[in-house]
């Protein structure tokens, strides 16, 4: 008897369904309801500063970011994105947009513009870091950067834009702000500095091993707490500035008093760039749950930065909060209630035939300004009725086969319930007149 071939049929293994990646987020929901409300703060404040807006390119070349922001920082050795492209360039997602802007200036020509040239922008930036409170590997920045002009008067007015910006959404920030000089002074306080951190040098990480070497001012900006502890004893900036950085830094100050925005003098801030001179300043949520452990943004002056992507010398200022930051606060907070969209009329077909109608009359009223809403997938009067009224509209529009049949339409008043027959031709009028009574 001849054997059966017998195929044993194994399950197939499932395939689980994609996942984001690691430090990355979705924003939807609430998030993206804040996302939009700070972009509309944005361009308030930059319309009222006299702030154009500048997009400039995810990719950039890798050098630009070498650099800029400098070799020996973590952002460049540590946390870029960067890669070969199929042409063999060397590319860089951009961790940061200061660069880019000043790449811009340089390569269109704006310094035969008015000086300051003052740009704005808002989009994603990418540092290869671990994720933790407020920080994501793509992350949201806006900023404001005004280029060509060394007046002290640019650094109150760039700290003053953010501090009331983040007021108008309910955030109220603590000012902290320092002078780290130029390259007149600098030299000479990074010995001191150096020197002093060599007699602390076995208790320093090894990170700021090396970068003692290099540049000990980033010394003070590690967070490990060994060099927390070293750092805060070590010489502070402000007592070894030349006297045009000490004279500039006081005039800052004076703007700030006179302004009434209060301010800490932070002798360790230096922020984590190597293109920043003179003032340098961070802001800080003043809610003790947050106070040490979130800075919703900060910034600084620019000066030498041109110089060092091969321009001349383009004096600027600049300062960046975080999109994801400034969210985290407000959902933990609630000291700002957002401005949802509210519509004023519901269109509610009943039928395939009414939907035609129904599209229509929505696409008149919306083209007249009229706020309306719809979902057309919708069969049942109830249904639809419900969500008018959770949406909290002032007017149902009801459109069945017998207003097809007369050419009316029903306008419901969702406070009273009472109903109307209008004339379908009228429709537009009729609502805009009712919403002006309203």
């Amino acid at each position: 008897m001849a054997k059966k071939n017998i195929s044993l049929k194994l399950p197939k293994k499932k395939i689980p369904p994609p996942q984001l990646l690691r430090g990355m987020k979705d924003i939807y929901d609430q998030d993206q309801i804040w996302f939009q409300e700070i972009r509309k703060a944005v361009a308030v404040f930059a319309r009222d500063f006299g702030f154009s807006r500048i997009d400039t390119p995810i990719l950039e070349q890798h050098s630009l970011f070498v650099r800029a922001v400098g070799d020996q920082t973590d952002v460049v050795q540590k946390e870029m994105y960067a890669f070969v492209d199929q042409g063999g360039e060397h590319i860089a997602a951009r961790p940061e947009a200061t660069a880019s802007i000043v790449r811009a200036y340089l390569e269109h020509g704006m310094l035969s513009k008015p000086q300051p040239v003052k740009l704005y922008y808002e989009g994603p930036m990418f540092r290869h870091e671990r994720p933790q409170l407020g920080r994501y590997r793509q992350f949201f920045q806006f900023g404001f950067e005004a280029l060509g002009d060394q007046h002290p008067v640019l650094d109150a007015e760039m700290i003053l834009l953010g501090e009331r910006l983040l007021a108008s959404l309910g955030l109220k920030v603590v000012l902290q702000i320092n002078s780290i000089g130029d390259e007149n002074c600098r030299p000479q306080y990074t010995h001191i500095l150096k020197s002093y951190f060599r007699t602390n040098k076995a208790r320093l990480c090894a990170d700021c091993q090396k970068r003692l070497l290099k540049n000990p001012l980033r010394v003070l900006d590690c967070k490990e707490p060994s060099c927390v502890g070293i750092a805060k004893d070590a010489p502070q900036t402000i007592d070894h500035l030349c006297t045009a950085c000490k004279d500039h830094f006081v005039q800052v100050l004076e703007y700030l008093d006179e302004l009434q925005i209060a301010y800490e003098l932070n002798p360790r801030l230096v922020r984590g760039l190597d293109y920043y001179t003179k003032t340098v300043f961070e802001y800080w949520s003043d809610d003790e749950r947050f106070r040490d452990k979130l800075a919703l943004g900060g910034g600084g002056r620019y000066d030498r930065l041109a110089e060092l992507l091969g321009g001349r010398t383009v004096p600027a200022v600049g300062m960046a909060p975080g999109f994801e930051r400034i969210v985290l606060l407000l959902n933990e907070l609630k000291t700002y209630e957002p401005k949802v969209y509210a519509p004023q009329v519901f269109v509610a077909p009943l039928g395939d035939q009414a939907r035609k109608r129904a599209l229509k009359v929505y696409d008149g009223l919306r083209a007249a300004g009229v706020r309306v809403a719809q979902n057309f997938s919708k069969d049942g009067l109830s249904s639809q009725l419900g969500m008018a009224s959770k949406l909290q509209a002032r007017f149902t529009l009801i459109i069945g086969q017998q207003e097809i049949l007369d050419d009316t339409v029903m306008v419901r008043d969702m406070e009273t319930s009472s109903q109307e027959v209008v004339d379908y031709g009228k429709i537009v009028g009729d609502i805009k007149k009712r919403l002006r009574k309203k």
